[in-house]
This record gives structure tokens, sequence and C-alpha cells, in this order.
């Protein structure tokens, strides 16, 4: 893309790097997408287990990424990415080795510490690297490691299991996990000064880490950014998001599978990844033009047809539609909102920003495959995503109303037709 050639050779070097990590991220992590549930199923698992071993994921993310998100900021972005590139290296071992439920609880909330560590590392250090008037741009090409990674991960595992097994699935992941962190280990990071925690000597830094842990967890630390509805009401639309995502990834695969529809789940994610991909880079760019409010909004309309499509789908057309709803509405999501985000906190801020605002999805995904899978005794798929399309309608009704200042300016930011108030450029 035109706009890394206006950029110093050190800079485009730090986001090739950054780059192909987050590919082999991406490509290590989405291969499981559309095999894991079907994984933990064989082993005798029913709906409701199936949906706590996925949503337990979240847990990584919900303890460790308020940390990781202090640590971006005080002490290495670089750092939190390898973290993140190590626990997607690992975590696939842990699947091959103890295919026992409660352990793949442990093992899956270990590898939620992965997206915690390269979501909240990689966005940060991309928008440092980026010249504040391309960031919208960088971030979007950038960000289009997640679609590219979800376009050959899901096909790539459901190919592999079909032909090869679940082992040979999870060392490939591994190994791509293994690649990430290679890479990850060539990115050069300006210097930062040593904070209070580098300077600690060991016990006084262990104990000041579970301090921090604790903190996190009961989000005391948050408390003065969720205040104010500058982070609130983004933190609160992830969350929603962050349940239905929870609910397609939890049960897609089987309610596939059970509907006689003859498609490999992955090719759901293809139809998604494809989607996202088209859009991103565009999405980016857009927002810095028209503003981020009605790029969260077309989002959310996006996952809404989604969720309405995949109650009525039958045959793989629909499916394939659904998907192409779905992939449309993550990638002008997550550009949008980290965009928002980084326009509403300080540079000094934004890795606890991001932490946060990312943390309300993380939480949903937690919440999404337990909650609806606590259900399924009584509802059949088409409930289940009944219940994420009624998600998905109040987090449009949230972010009309409380998106700005009042409800008036709300609907206007929220629909393109005013600034955000509450970015710092435009805050008086």
């Amino acid at each position: 893309m035109k706009v890394f050639r206006t950029l110093p050779p050190s800079t485009r070097r730090n986001f090739f790097f950054l780059f192909l990590t987050g590919l082999c991220f991406w490509v290590s992590l989405t291969v499981l997408l559309p095999t894991l549930p079907l994984y933990i199923e064989s082993l005798g698992a029913n709906q409701q287990q199936v949906g706590l071993v996925m949503g337990s994921f979240a847990i990584g993310l919900l303890l460790l990424r308020g940390i990781l998100g202090q640590w971006a900021d005080r002490r290495s972005r670089k750092l939190v990415i390898q973290i993140g590139a190590i626990a997607v290296a690992l975590a696939p071992f842990g699947y091959l080795t103890i295919p026992s439920l409660p352990i793949l609880v442990v093992i899956r909330a270990l590898h939620g510490i992965s997206v915690a560590g390269m979501t909240t590392g990689y966005s940060t250090l991309v928008v440092e690297l980026s010249p504040k008037e391309k960031r919208g741009e960088l971030l979007g090409a950038m960000m289009l490691v997640l679609p590219m990674g979800m376009t050959l991960g899901p096909v790539l595992g459901g190919y592999i299991v079909e032909f090869a097994g679940y082992s040979v699935l999870f060392i490939v992941s591994g190994i791509l996990g293994i690649f990430a962190t290679i890479f990850a280990s060539q990115i050069r990071e300006v210097a930062r000064s040593p904070s209070d925690l580098t300077r600690k000597k060991p016990l006084v830094a262990l104990n000041s880490l579970a301090r921090s842990l604790l903190k996190t967890f009961i989000l005391t630390r948050s408390s003065e950014l969720l205040q104010g509805r500058e982070l609130r009401t983004p933190a609160l639309t992830m969350l929603s998001v962050g349940i239905i995502f929870g609910t397609v990834t939890t049960f897609l695969p089987a309610f596939i599978r059970d509907s006689g529809a003859n498609l490999n789940p992955g090719l759901f994610y293809l139809a998604s990844a494809l989607a996202d991909f088209t859009v991103r880079g565009n999405v980016g760019r857009a927002s810095d033009r028209f503003g981020r409010g009605i790029f969260v909004t077309g989002s959310l309309l996006a996952y809404l047809l989604a969720m309405i499509i995949l109650i009525n789908a039958n045959t793989v057309p629909e499916f394939i539609i659904a998907g192409m709803a779905e992939g449309i509405g993550r990638s002008s999501l997550l550009t949008a909102m980290v965009a928002l985000v980084a326009d509403r906190s300080s540079a000094s801020q934004q890795g606890q920003a991001f932490a946060l605002c990312i943390g309300g999805f993380d939480l949903g995904l937690a919440l999404g495959g337990p909650f609806f899978g606590s259900f399924a005794a009584f509802l059949n798929y088409r409930g289940i995503f009944s219940g994420a399309a009624i998600v998905a309608l109040m987090a449009i009704g949230l972010f009309l109303t409380q998106s700005s200042k009042n409800i008036s300016h709300s609907f206007r930011f929220a629909t393109g037709r005013s600034k955000d108030i509450y970015a710092l450029e435009n805050h008086v």
C-alpha cells in the first residue's frame, strides 16, 4: 500500500515483522475455530460442557489483559506481543497431550492469554508507529492479519481434521505459534524508561504483580476509566459483540453439522474472512474522513443481520451469506473501535484503554457460550441464535443513545453527522 512507502525504512521493517507475527498467530488460533468444539464433543462433552470449555478461553483474557495493557504502556509493547505468541504456541500441545475435560478448561484459559497479549500489544504498537493523520488507514491495513488468518486457518483446520486427524491439527497450530514467536523477536522497539516494576527486587516485583492481578480482576484500576461515557459505552458495546461471537464460535460447527448442510464449518469462517478482508482497509481510511461512529453502528447492524440469517439457515448459501455479514461486522467494528479508543485516550493510557474496551469483548466471550449452553436443553440452535440477535439489537440501542454526551448528540455521532466530542483533539 502507498501509505507504507511514506514511512522511514526502520518503521517499515517493524511493520513487516509485526505483520508476519500477527499472520502466523491468527492462523495458529483460527485453525481451531471450526474444529475445537467438535473435538471437545468427541471427548464425551454435552453442549453445556462445550460452552464451558470454549468460554474458559476468556478467563486468561480477563485476568491478564489489564496487566498486559499496563506493561504495554510502561515496559514494552514487544514484550506483550511475545507473551501472546508464546502462549499460542504452547496451548495446542496441551490439547494434544492431555485430553481431559477439567484440564482442557485450564489449558483453554491459558490459551486466552495469547489473545490478551497479541491484541493489546499489536494494536498499541501499530498506533505508536503510525503518524496521527494516517492512524486509521495504517490500523486498517495492519489489522488485515485477522481476516487473512481467518481466510486460511478455519478451512485449513477443517481439512486437516478430515484427512489427518486432531493430532496433526494441534501440531500444525503449535508450529505456527512458534513461527509467530520468532518473528516477534525481530521487532525493534524504541527503548522505554524502566518502570517501577522492573526496578524492584524479585519478591517485591512478584508481590506487585499479584496485587495488580487482583486489582485488574475486580476492575478497581478500570473504575476511573469507566466513570465517563468515553470508554464505558465502547466497553459495553464490545461486551455485547463478545457475547455474540462467543455464541457463534461455540455452537456454529455443531449447528452446521446437525442442519444437514454439506458444509465444512471452516467455509463459514472463510466467507467471513473474505468479507472482512474486502472492507477492512477501506473502513480505516473512511473512518479518518467520516468519523468512527457510523462504522461502529454499521458493524452492529451487520451482526444483527448475520444472526437473523442464521436463525433461518438451512442451506450452504444461507450459511455463507451469514458468514459474510459477520465478517463485515467484525472488520468494521474492530477497525473503527480501536481508532475510536485511540482518539479518546492519551498516549500514556492507550494500552490500558485498549485493554479495558477489548476486555469488554473478552467478558462477553466468556459469558456467551456458557450462558446459552446452559439453556441448550430447552433451546435448539435457532433459539440460541435468536438470543444472540436480541443482544445485537440491544447493542445498537446502546450505541445510538449513549456514545456521546446526550441522546441527541449520541445519535448524530453514531450516524456520522457529528464529530466525536470525546476525541482529545476535539475536546474542550
